[in-house]
């Protein structure tokens, strides 16, 4: 799994690497869906997606509620922090939202939104988007790492674990 091998060697770069509780989830195997610990942290992750006709990165992460119906993530029961990571040729970042930025940008569900099960992501190399991209994209951006270049320890050790 791609994105499991860039978080270990992420995680790895700034001191940990012992991922624990490891649980894959089926209803999104299409992109990579997996949740762990790494200490006290719950985290899940997806891979992200190229689509051809549209800017940006596409990712879905929904579950099925108590009837068998998809349904965006609920925010009371979400791990702390959601890795959303890019593997596009040489074009390599990872973007990790804190649970409370998904839940004040409507994407999990809770009693005041209903929540999103799936969204576009823009990393730093997405250019010439529209209006309402270029709007995601600037509160998104607070969330992403390059790691083309692998620059980035500083900024990747505070969004893992703060």
């Amino acid at each position: 799994m791609k994105s499991m091998a860039l978080i270990k060697q992420q995680l790895l770069k700034i001191g940990h690497g012992d991922l624990t509780n490891i649980t894959y989830e089926t209803q999104n195997a299409e992109y990579e869906g997996i949740c762990f610990n790494v200490g006290q942290y719950l985290y899940r992750s997806r891979l992200a997606k190229r689509t051809p006709k549209k800017a940006g990165y596409f990712v879905a992460f929904w579950e099925k509620d108590s009837n068998s119906k998809n349904q965006p993530y609920v925010f009371q029961d979400s791990p702390d922090k959601l890795i959303v990571s890019i593997v596009d040729k040489e074009k390599i970042g990872q973007f990790i939202f804190p649970k409370a930025v998904l839940h004040e940008q409507g994407i999990l569900k809770s009693e005041t939104s209903k929540g999103k099960m799936a969204i576009r992501i823009y990393p730093t190399w997405e250019k010439d988007l529209n209006p309402s991209a270029t709007k995601t994209k600037k509160w998104q951006s607070a969330y992403f790492i390059d790691l083309t270049k692998d620059t980035a320890i500083d900024k990747r050790s505070t969004l893992y674990y703060s």
